[in-house]
């Protein structure tokens, strides 16, 4: 059985990506989970330290991280987020933040798509007009 935190890994790993397993999640997408949730607060936790973390725990020459490299990712930035708690407390509220999270927009409607607009609510030029060559 997947846990709450391994379920918000795997929907963070597949936003944006329509051929994403879940498996693996890029730096990208990595970076916008931990803001979404409020683990980069932009103080204690930075998009630079975010940015380290990640290429400090992924394979080399990888471009993602698996679920395993993740929790160890965690691992490195919890101190950083809850400074003053146990290691073992810091990575739980770590945790706590992210369980059962989402990206941030699903569920937001698409805009409807221009070709559904009534046609008098399309402005395009219905003749457009050549200058006489020399006058530009």
């Amino acid at each position: 059985m997947m846990s709450e935190l391994e379920k918000a890994f795997h929907k963070f790993a597949m936003y944006g990506d329509t051929a994403a397993t879940g498996n693996d999640m890029t730096g990208k997408n990595f970076s916008k989970m931990l803001k979404d949730c409020g683990v980069m607060d932009g103080k204690a936790v930075t998009s630079t330290d975010v940015d380290i973390v990640f290429n400090k725990v992924k394979t080399k020459g990888a471009r993602t991280i698996n679920f395993a490299e993740f929790q160890q990712a965690m691992k490195e930035l919890c101190g950083k987020r809850f400074k003053g708690k146990s290691p073992e407390e810091a990575l739980q509220a770590v945790y706590a933040l992210m369980e059962g999270k989402e990206p941030a927009n699903v569920g937001v409607p698409n805009p409807a798509p221009l070709t559904s607009l009534p046609q008098h609510q399309i402005s395009l030029p219905s003749q457009i007009h050549r200058l006489p060559q020399g006058t530009v």
